[in-house]
């Protein structure tokens, strides 16, 4: 299973928003810490918005903010919006193959087991987690700290 760019840079949006907590965080200062265009970027904002896992302010002093804590997002949360498919076989798909086995099929039923665990792995893991790991991230993404006043604290959902 490999996952999408989207959710690649899903995660690295939220990650840069949880080190950048107390400020917003604007796209092109993201993007550029990523190497990414805006326009992907705000294309993979949509989602993020939809599900309540990002909020924005609009305006000349606007930007981006995690729309919940950053220990209170998972990266399953992240995934679930981001990607389209789970399909790792042509018999996880709506559109069931003609495989006479699809109902009691050992493969499947592997499949199965192996994606729930993967879900299940992503679900013990948060941005917090990611951002903590990395005590240098502010750094590593070219945050400065004097740039912007601090904003009111977001209300835990």
């Amino acid at each position: 299973m490999r996952l999408t760019k989207q959710t690649n840079y899903a995660v690295r949006m939220l990650m840069y928003c949880a080190a950048n907590e107390g400020h917003l965080s604007r796209i092109p200062e993201i993007a550029k810490a990523y190497g990414v265009s805006e326009l992907f970027l705000f294309k993979i904002l949509q989602p993020l918005t939809k599900a309540g896992l990002v909020e924005t302010v609009r305006g000349r002093n606007g930007g981006v903010r995690l729309g919940r804590p950053a220990d209170k997002i998972t990266l399953f949360d992240v995934v679930k919006v981001t990607e389209d498919n789970f399909a790792m076989a042509e018999c996880f798909e709506d559109s069931v193959a003609e495989c006479p086995l699809v109902n009691s099929c050992g493969l499947n039923s592997a499949l199965r087991k192996a994606l729930n665990a993967f879900f299940d792995v992503l679900s013990d893991y948060t941005i917090d987690d990611l951002v903590k790991a990395r005590p240098q991230i502010n750094f590593l993404l070219g945050i400065d700290e004097a740039r912007a006043p601090r904003l009111a604290a977001v209300p835990a959902a």
